[in-house]
Order: structure tokens, then C-alpha cells, then sequence
């Protein structure tokens, strides 16, 4: 098969490809309003075309039908991509890049009112860590799992769910300002990448020593690569789930503490409040 037929889509989506060309026009409209160095621009359209390429080309097809390429496919929509797109820090340079009545009408929209609602949810210190595990491991569930390979309709919403779980998660992680303005604490940011992980490598842990076929919905849509048992598929991506997924998050760990160190070392972590001393008092004599 020849690299044209690899990139054409599985399953064409004008919204994937219209939400795709915006990001890519904004990021490039911006880079002439900001300075973004080659790194962060490199980053960006590395993540960028890794979402890309497992989202809509022939990529998708093997996906719906060999398990360890599924976890292979969301390990780079929920990981590894969205890991680099934030690492570019992105937002201010598509802010810049929307039209200027977009970007007043954003900015008054941003102080008050239900944009302000949805940026603090979206931001959420305890909720968008929670459901950046809770929707790698809900859809691992044999019965959902089935489902959501057979319809189209839940197979996206799948798709796109762990995409933007991981988008707002990694924008937590890697925030480099002091908190506040970041809405995780610099230790915090330390933390969250190990009470997420566990659960991850523990399921993939679980699924690779199961002695029995958990996804046989991959049997029913016909396995893709020949000489492939079902328990071989299924320890493959056991093991993708266990080891990589845990390195990335490894990686943000790591990122994290490195923060902590630089803003300590400039003496921008919040210092805990000294007492007032009390003055002394004697008993009249």
C-alpha cells in the first residue's frame, strides 16, 4: 500500500478536518503577532500531525480492528499528543491569531458570564484529572468497549473525548506560572501525574494477565493482522498501556518537578504566613 492510500481517511469527518485547518490557521496567524521559538513550533506540529494521522487515515482501520493498535492510537490522543501541543504553549498564540472583534468579544466573555464558567471548569484542579483517568478507563470496560466499536457515533465521541481530556490535563501539568494564577500548585502538579498513572498501569497490568479474550468485538469485525491470537493481541496492548503510558506520564512528573525547582529557585512559590508575635504579658505582682 502505497503512502497516498495510508493517508487517505478511514472514515471521512468534514468536522475533524475543519476543526484541524482552524488549529493550524490560528497557530500560523499568531506566530506573526508572537515571537514562538522553533522548539515550541516544532512541538506543536508534531502533536498536531500525530492526532492527525491517528484520527483520520487508514491509521483508524487497523485501529478498529487489532486491540494493541487501539491502545496504540490512544496513547497518542490521550498522551503522547496532546503532551506536545501543550508543551508548545499554544493558547496565547491562537488567541492572537483570532480575528481582533473575536478576540475583544472573547476577552469581555472571559471576565464574567458562562465563558468564565466553562474556563474554570475547564481548568479544574480536582475534575480534569479525574476524568483524564476516568476516560481512558471506562472505555476499557469490556462491555462499553464493544459498543463503541460497533457505532460510529460513540466510536467519535470515544475518540474526541480522550483527545480533549488530554488536551486540558497536560494544560494543568506543564503550566509553568506560580499558583495562582496556575490553577495547580506546584506540588500538585508533582502529584497528579501519580495518583492518574496507577490506575492506568494497574488495568493495563490486569488486562495483560488475563488468561481469557476480554474484547472479543475485535474477533467480530475480523483481526486485521494475520498470525495474531487474541491473547497475544491482548497482552500487546496490556503492556502499551502498562509501560509507555506510564513513561509519558513519567516524563510530566518530571517536567513538574523541574518547575518547582525554577520557581523556587526565583522565589515565586507562596510563602507560608509567619504569626504575629504576641506580646509577653506578667501577672501583676
Amino acid at each position: 500500500m502505497d503512502l497516498l492510500a495510508w493517508l487517505q481517511p478511514w472514515e471521512f469527518s468534514p468536522t475533524l478536518v475543519l476543526a484541524f485547518l482552524a488549529s493550524a490557521w490560528l497557530f500560523l496567524r499568531g506566530l506573526h503577532v508572537h515571537r514562538v521559538g522553533r522548539a515550541r513550533q516544532t512541538l506543536f506540529w508534531i502533536g498536531w500531525a500525530l492526532l492527525y494521522l491517528s484520527l483520520h487515515t487508514r491509521v483508524d482501520y487497523y485501529a478498529e480492528r487489532m486491540f494493541f493498535i487501539h491502545r496504540v492510537q490512544h496513547l497518542v490522543l490521550h498522551h503522547l499528543g496532546p503532551l506536545l501541543i501543550m508543551g508548545a504553549y499554544p493558547g496565547q498564540v491562537m488567541r492572537a491569531g483570532l480575528p481582533l472583534r473575536w478576540r475583544v468579544w472573547l476577552a469581555a466573555a472571559r471576565r464574567h458570564g458562562p465563558v468564565r464558567r466553562l474556563e474554570a471548569l475547564a481548568t479544574h484542579r480536582f475534575l480534569i484529572p479525574f476524568l483524564f483517568v476516568l476516560l481512558v478507563l471506562i472505555w476499557l470496560e469490556p462491555t462499553v468497549q464493544f459498543y463503541s466499536m460497533l457505532d460510529w457515533r460513540i466510536y467519535r465521541f470515544m475518540n474526541w473525548s480522550v483527545v480533549i481530556s488530554g488536551l486540558l490535563y497536560w494544560n494543568l501539568i506543564l503550566d509553568r506560572r506560580p499558583h495562582p494564577p496556575a490553577s495547580l500548585s506546584a506540588g500538585g502538579r508533582i502529584f497528579s501525574p501519580v495518583f492518574t498513572m496507577a490506575p492506568q498501569m494497574l488495568a493495563g497490568a490486569i488486562i495483560a494477565f488475563t488468561g481469557h479474550d476480554l474484547y472479543p468485538v475485535f474477533d467480530l469485525c475480523g483481526r486485521a493482522l494475520p498470525g495474531f491470537s487474541a491473547l497475544d493481541d491482548q497482552v500487546i496492548g496490556g503492556l502499551i498501556m502498562w509501560v509507555p503510558a506510564g513513561l509519558i506520564e513519567t516524563f510530566g512528573l518530571l517536567y513538574a518537578l523541574g518547575t518547582l525547582m525554577r520557581l523556587s529557585s526565583r522565589g515565586r512559590l507562596p510563602q507560608p504566613k509567619r504569626r504575629a508575635p504576641q506580646p509577653s504579658t506578667r501577672a501583676a505582682s
